[in-house]
C-alpha cells in the first residue's frame, strides 16, 4: 500500500538489538553451515558501514575470526588513517596496515588520472589536489554533468566541466584504487580461509556507488539491506567510537575533500534515504516534499534521478553473462 501522511524519517527507524542479532545470526550460519569458512576480511576505512560490518561480524563470530585491512593510498585523508587505525583497535582484531600507493603506481593509476586532469586543465600538476563534482539534483531540470575542481599549492581552485572521455579516463583510473584492496582482500581471506566482506549499505547497493569487481565484489554484504540512516542507528547500538560517528559520508578517493552528496547522490544521506524509501512504496512526491522541505518538482527530479541510476546499475550488478548449454546445439 502507498504509504501516506504521516511520512518522516522516523519511516526508517529500526529495533537496533533485533537488527543486530538477525544479521549475527545470519552471518554465523552463511559461514558454518554454507559456505564453509573460518572467519572473515573487513576492509576498515574509518567510515560508519565498513566499521559497522566489522562490529557485527566482531560480535556474530569473536574478534580471532575478523581480519581488519587498512590499505590507505597517497589521497586518503589523514582522518582515515587515524579513524580505520581506532575502529581496528577498539574491535580488538588482528588488522594489517597495507599502503596501496607502490601497487597503483605500477599500475599507473595516478599517471593515467592525471593525463585526463591535463587534457581539460593543461597546466594541472602531479602536486596539485582534485576532486570531480556532480550538480545539485534539485536545482533544476538541466542535464547534469561532471566537473573538475583542482587547487594548485598556493590555493588557488579552477573549476572546468568534463566532457565525457576525459571523466571516462579519471573514473576508470581511480577504479584502480577499489580493485586492488579488493584483491588484498581476497589475497588475505584465501591466506586465511576467510571470506570477504562487503561494506555498502542499501542506499549505495540500489543506486551502483561501487566499482564493479571492486568494493562491489563480496562473500557478504551484511548491510545491503540497510539505508545508511539505519546502518547509523546500528552504529549507535554496537558503540561505534563517536569519531566515525561524527565524520560525514566521504568517497575518499581524490585529494580534495569530497562529500558523497557532491560526488554522486547531490543530497544528504538522510534525504536521500527517505527519497528511496519513498520511491520504493509509492510515496507522493508532495508528501515527501514536505516531510523534508522541497517542492513537488524537487523530489520528482530526485525520483528520476533514483530511476537513472538504477538502470546504470543493471551492469554493476550483473555477472559474467553466458549461453545457455542448449545454446552449443547451434554450432552442431
Amino acid at each position: 500500500m502507498p504509504v501516506t501522511l504521516p511520512f518522516s524519517k522516523q519511516v526508517l527507524h529500526i529495533d537496533a538489538a533485533r537488527v543486530a542479532d538477525g544479521i549475527g545470526a545470519w552471518i554465523k550460519a552463511t559461514l558454518h553451515d554454507d559456505i564453509k569458512r573460518k572467519g572473515v576480511v573487513v576492509a576498515l576505512s574509518g567510515g560508519i558501514d565498513s566499521s559497522v560490518v566489522g562490529s557485527l561480524c566482531v560480535r556474530a563470530l569473536g574478534k580471532e575470526h575478523v581480519f581488519g585491512l587498512l590499505m590507505p593510498e597517497q589521497d586518503s585523508s589523514r582522518e582515515t588513517h587515524d579513524l580505520s587505525r581506532l575502529i581496528a583497535t577498539s574491535l580488538g582484531v588482528e588488522f594489517l596496515h597495507e599502503d596501496i600507493t607502490p601497487i597503483l603506481d605500477a599500475f599507473g593509476c595516478y599517471r593515467r588520472r592525471d593525463e585526463a586532469l591535463r587534457s581539460v586543465i593543461p597546466q594541472y600538476r602531479s602536486d596539485w589536489k582534485h576532486k570531480i563534482v556532480l550538480p545539485s539534483v534539485t536545482a533544476s531540470d538541466i542535464y547534469r554533468v561532471y566537473s573538475v575542481v583542482v587547487q594548485a599549492p598556493d590555493g588557488e581552485e579552477m573549476k572546468r566541466r568534463l566532457p565525457p572521455e576525459a571523466y571516462l579516463q579519471i573514473v576508470a583510473s581511480t577504479n584502480f584504487k577499489q580493485r586492488t584492496r579488493k584483491t588484498l582482500e581476497y589475497y588475505h581471506a584465501d591466506r586465511l580461509n576467510y571470506v570477504v566482506t562487503g561494506t555498502p549499505n542499501l542506499l549505495e547497493y540500489d543506486q551502483g556507488f561501487f566499482v564493479k569487481l571492486g568494493d562491489g565484489a563480496a562473500d557478504i554484504k551484511p548491510i545491503a539491506h540497510l539505508y545508511k540512516s539505519q546502518v547509523y542507528q546500528l552504529a549507535v547500538y554496537l558503540g561505534v567510537p563517536a569519531e566515525i560517528q561524527r565524520r560525514p559520508p566521504t568517497t575518499d578517493t581524490y585529494s580534495l575533500p569530497q562529500s558523497q552528496e557532491e560526488f554522486y547522490f547531490s543530497l544528504p544521506y538522510d534525504q536521500m534515504d527517505l527519497c528511496l524509501y519513498a520511491r520504493n512504496h509509492d510515496v507522493p512526491a508532495e508528501v515527501v516534499g514536505a516531510a523534508l522541505g522541497l517542492s513537488a518538482a524537487q523530489i520528482e527530479r530526485v525520483f528520476r534521478d533514483i530511476d537513472s541510476k538504477r538502470r546504470v546499475a543493471r551492469y554493476l550488478h550483473h555477472g559474467a553473462q553466458t549461453l545457455p548449454p542448449a545454446a552449443s546445439q547451434l554450432s552442431q
